[in-house]
């Protein structure tokens, strides 16, 4: 069974990473999971947030960080020591095959820890705004999908990793999107 998940898995990845392969894609998606590129969306949340809501904009910033945090301890520290599952640029079996479109890293593949911090982030976000703004919905999960889809197209993770960082950080989100709303309860 798990055998012929990570056959399904291998060939998903190529035909996303090879398939998929145009100049286009190729300028774009290095970008889409580069995090300085979306640092003006990251500020203009922090400045959106405390201008819009004052104290309570801090609290929302610092849950914000805290899901962050969170994601990333138990994806990177937590599952993938457990997993150790090699990435699909550094294994031996796919080196004929990968394109080296950024930097492969020494770390692990499973979970996608970029997958789990911008769903988690997303998620926050959409539980703590749908109410007020519904485009949120829609914006924050494409948002947190192209990163999710970038990682696989440039080669640093297979589709299960980013699924797994996806459903992962969806759940960290809508956890800690339920613990804001009970530490701010007029929010």
């Amino acid at each position: 069974m798990i055998e012929s998940i990570q056959q399904f898995d291998v060939e998903l990845f190529l035909k996303i990473h090879r398939g998929l392969s145009n100049g286009f894609f190729d300028w774009l998606m290095p970008l889409m999971r580069n995090r300085f590129f979306w640092s003006p969306l990251y500020l203009f949340i922090v400045v959106f947030c405390i201008r819009q809501y004052k104290k309570q904009g801090y609290y929302i910033i610092g849950m914000l960080l805290f899901t962050f945090a969170m994601g990333d301890l138990i994806a990177s520290r937590v599952v993938k020591p457990w997993v150790s599952r090699v990435r699909p640029c550094n294994d031996l079996s796919l080196a004929n095959d990968i394109i080296h479109r950024v930097p492969c890293g020494s770390g692990l593949s499973f979970p996608s820890a970029h997958a789990t911090n911008h769903f988690a982030i997303a998620v926050f976000l959409i539980c703590i705004f749908y109410s007020r703004w519904k485009p949120i919905l829609p914006i924050g999960l494409f948002w947190a999908l192209i990163i999710s889809f970038a990682q696989v197209y440039v080669g640093v993770h297979y589709p299960v990793d980013v699924t797994a960082g996806a459903l992962l950080g969806i759940t960290i989100g809508f956890i800690c999107s339920k613990i804001f709303k009970k530490l701010q309860p007029d929010f």
